[in-house]
């Protein structure tokens, strides 16, 4: 494992004097605007050319089919072959979307806006490999001891890129449109590759003998399912993400019930990143030891209530204080998830824990999405994420029934 830069390891600015810290961070911010200025484009122009938000929610499964169906062999190969190669495939494949979005955006989608599906299964297959590649060199750049302030720098890396990425998205497609919007995602990915590129890391050795494939992706599974702690966390982070997905019908709330436009539509997409970039920094600063089971279990709890205000507000400004609301919830669950993965998962293992948690956590945006915009067209927009609101509820307190050491977690048990 590369050292850090600095021997003042407990300083609590250590992570960024790590230069492989400093590029895996770009990598992640990178990718994640790259993914956030396509999302909120092809958001915008789906439901502008159908008025329905049930076409919204066809794009979460569009992309988290493929997602489910990459993601374990995608863990299997960063725990096999070199992760920097495979991050870099990665990126230029998140940046071949864009450029097949643009094409299709030229003409206009007119009766075609079904081929617009098409590259968001290419997006599915390649998310389920940045995940994983980012768990697993974030654990080569960084001392175990670093291992909690580096997860909440991650955090907050990964949500000022969820801020900024919708934002950017929204007003370049209102001032130049949607083809230029995924023209400068596509550069943003391919600028992945340079600082993959320029990383300096220790890959793990390799294993002489490799387990049948088949049989190293269930080992992963098996590890999961058997750590009480680990699971209760990601069950938990997955059903609030599923039933509290109100995010995907932003474009709908902003046509029908706030009457903004596709700026609007950014603020709101950036609105619950800027909650947990603002969470994120407190918490690298005050790291939560004692007591970081019930902290999160109160934190999933608010958040589904920011969700039932969100839905029943009907005013721009109030709906984006929910969302941001909601979005300081949400850090503290990413910031706890990271940390109690990277503790409790041993080296060697690292790609497949990830790739089960991006089946437990990534995929739940995509079927949350699918599930939002079902609910919406059976019981309307309103309803809809009401309901998911105290669907979230209760899985906070049944999450706390079933895992009560989860409940009781201080994160010193796991160091």
């Amino acid at each position: 494992m590369s050292a850090p830069g600095d021997k003042s390891s407990d300083s609590r600015a250590a992570p960024l004097r790590n230069p492989g810290f400093r590029a895996l961070l770009g990598y992640r911010i990178l990718t994640i605007l790259s993914y956030q200025i396509v999302a909120v484009t092809v958001g915008w122009q789906i439901y502008a050319a159908t008025q329905n938000p049930w076409m919204l929610g066809l794009v979460g499964l569009a992309e988290v089919l493929p997602y489910f169906c990459v993601a374990p062999f995608a863990g299997y190969l960063v725990d096999h072959l070199p992760r920097r190669k495979l991050g870099m495939a990665a990126a230029a494949g998140l940046a071949i979307t864009p450029v097949l979005l643009a094409l299709l955006s030229l003409d206009g989608l007119g009766s075609n806006v079904w081929l617009i599906y098409l590259p968001i299964m290419l997006t599915g297959m390649v998310r389920a490999f940045l995940g994983p590649v980012y768990n697993a060199l974030f654990a080569r750049v960084l001392p175990r001891e670093q291992f909690a302030r580096g997860a909440s720098l991650g955090s907050i890396a990964f949500q000022s890129a969820v801020v900024v990425g919708p934002a950017i998205g929204g007003f370049v497609v209102g001032w130049a449109g949607e083809a230029s919007a995924y023209a400068l995602a596509s550069v943003l990915a391919l600028g992945v590759i340079v600082f993959l590129a320029r990383m300096q890391v220790t890959e793990p050795p390799r294993m002489l003998q490799r387990a049948p494939i088949f049989a190293s992706i269930a080992e992963g599974a098996r590890f999961v399912f058997g750590h009480q702690i680990l699971l209760g966390a990601l069950a938990l982070d997955m059903f609030a993400v599923l039933f509290g997905g109100a995010i995907s019908l932003a474009p709908a709330f902003i046509h029908d019930i706030l009457h903004w436009g596709p700026e609007g539509l950014g603020i709101l997409r950036g609105a619950p990143a800027l909650g947990s970039v603002a969470m994120g920094i407190w918490l690298a600063r005050h790291p939560v030891q004692r007591n970081a089971g019930r902290f999160l279990l109160l934190a999933v709890g608010g958040f589904g209530l920011c969700m039932i205000g969100f839905g029943l507000s009907t005013a721009f400004w109030l709906s984006a204080f929910f969302l941001l609301l909601s979005g300081m919830c949400d850090g503290v669950s990413v910031v706890m998830r990271s940390t109690i993965m990277q503790l409790a998962t041993p080296d060697h293992m690292r790609g497949r824990v990830s790739s089960i948690n991006g089946l437990f956590v990534g995929s739940s945006n995509e079927i949350g999405a699918f599930y939002m915009g079902s609910m919406a067209r059976l019981l309307g927009l309103v309803p809809a994420v009401v309901l998911g609101g105290f669907m979230t509820m209760g899985v906070v307190a049944t999450t706390a029934w079933k895992a009560p050491r989860l409940r009781r977690l201080d994160l010193r048990e796991l160091q």
